[in-house]
């Protein structure tokens, strides 16, 4: 195990030729075990793409990590505000977020420049992982995963830990006005929304317009009561680091995915 990099909050791990970030508040906690992959020698394509290159990178990354990679749930994501309770190694459809309180389970959501949340009640003892896309974080995939705790394990808002992954960030999300009026319309009466959606260049005749999706999400999570110190943003480009992370809007069709895994021990 070799550290490549880390910083304040996170530290970039490379073993057995693959690498991994962690989130240094998750490390505080040995009773589970988390990453978010790198590209390198990794990728997480949907099972229907390319099964046998799936389950390699799913023996990979849980040798690394000592876990069972038979134990691995992965959803067959839609870009749905779909988070479903999970007790046992199962098949899920049009789902994109994963919760559990069981011990041995491995929650694991992929992207490609979506956003990935990684979640932890360590009162409750409940573990998240979460696709959030632009649809997502428009249809409020955070406010579902965090009431969906609360109703289905009487988590309380102030003690769950939200980390938040490497993701395409404002620099590079550039929209066209029609995806713009709709985030402008949903968001429009947060206090940050000036600076979550700015007017960019005009290219072939059309106005340009950016994005801070990732904003969005801090703002619903505090809104919903999380503290602040307990949102932990990776503040990683996936777009800006595609020579490190697999970016769908870099690789279109081609690209891969990363994945976004937490189990309790």
């Amino acid at each position: 195990m070799t550290k490549v990099w880390e910083n304040e909050k996170l530290i970039c791990i490379e073993e057995k030729d693959v690498q991994y970030i962690q989130f240094k508040k998750l490390l505080e906690y040995p009773e589970i075990k988390h990453c978010y992959t790198l590209r390198k020698n990794l990728n997480f394509p949907p099972i229907y793409k390319n099964e046998q290159l799936l389950k390699q990178s799913y023996r990979k990354i849980c040798d690394c990590l000592n876990l069972d990679y038979t134990k691995v749930i992965k959803p067959h994501q839609t870009h749905t505000t779909n988070v479903e309770i999970v007790n046992e190694v199962k098949s899920l459809e049009n789902v994109d977020g994963l919760l559990t309180n069981k011990a041995g389970l491995t929650l694991l959501t992929t992207s490609a420049d979506c956003i990935s949340l990684l979640l932890y009640d360590p009162i409750k003892k409940v573990i998240g992982s979460i696709h959030s896309g632009w649809r997502g974080t428009l249809a409020g995939m955070c406010k579902s995963t965090i009431n969906k705790m609360i109703e289905g394990f009487n988590s309380n808002t102030e003690d769950i830990i939200c980390c938040i992954c490497p993701s395409i960030r404002k620099c590079c999300f550039e929209v066209d006005e029609d995806v713009k009026n709709v985030f402008y319309e949903k968001y429009k009466n947060l206090p940050e929304i000036k600076d979550i959606i700015i007017k960019d260049e005009i290219k072939e005749g059309k106005q340009k317009y950016k994005i801070d999706t990732v904003k969005i999400n801090i703002c619903l999570l505090k809104d919903l009561g999380l503290k602040e110190e307990n949102i932990i943003d990776s503040n990683i480009c996936t777009v800006c680091h595609s020579d490190k992370f697999h970016s769908y809007r870099v690789g279109k069709e081609a690209s891969g995915r990363n994945a976004a895994i937490v189990s309790l021990n």
